[in-house]
């Protein structure tokens, strides 16, 4: 496998990114990253994408943009539940579908969670929420020793289907047994 690296996000790896996933108009990534919210929006140009929420979001320190042969493929994301009691979850994307099953999101998390939980005091617990409609993203969790901790049954409905909300959780003295293995 090629390496896998994480970087800020740059001009240049926002522009990839919005050429892979959000210039089309039913990105294949859409249909498993919580297509129960129909919130995907399209953009005809770079420049409409760089002005956007979104690449305020991907440009944000809870960001990093996952770098395969030095070329943007996703991103991965940490965001705050609750700080105060320090509540957090991670998320992630493969944006460019010839990346898809071939570990690089594995790799991507891996490196993720080493650098939160590396540079976040007294931080215990690291969520990660999927559904039961994405099978792939579950097996990355289970595959880096999450637990599920949390089947919520029926609540995401979706092409006239209910699925359910999967949460899974790592604690930082498991984390560091995983990574000793």
């Amino acid at each position: 496998m090629e390496k896998v690296s994480l970087t800020q996000f740059t001009e240049n790896s926002l522009k990839g990114i919005w050429q892979q996933g959000f210039s089309a108009d039913q990105p294949e990534w859409t249909k498993f990253n919580a297509p129960y919210f129909n919130d995907y929006q399209k953009f005809s140009d770079f420049e409409s994408f760089k002005d956007s929420t979104i690449a305020k979001f991907l440009l944000s320190e809870d960001c990093r943009c996952i770098i395969v042969n030095k070329q943007p493929i996703g991103m991965v994301s940490k965001d705050w539940i609750d700080e105060q009691t320090r509540w957090l979850e991670i998320g992630i994307v493969i944006y460019d579908l010839s990346k898809w099953s071939g570990g690089y999101g594995t790799t991507a998390l891996r490196i993720w969670i080493n650098h939160i939980f590396q540079n976040t005091d007294k931080l215990e617990h690291i969520g990660l929420t999927t559904w039961s409609g994405n099978p792939s993203m579950m097996r990355v969790a289970e595959k880096l020793g999450f637990q599920k901790e949390a089947q919520i049954r029926k609540v995401r409905y979706y092409n006239g289907k209910y699925y359910d909300s999967m949460k899974y959780g790592i604690l930082r003295d498991e984390w560091e047994n995983v990574c000793k293995n």
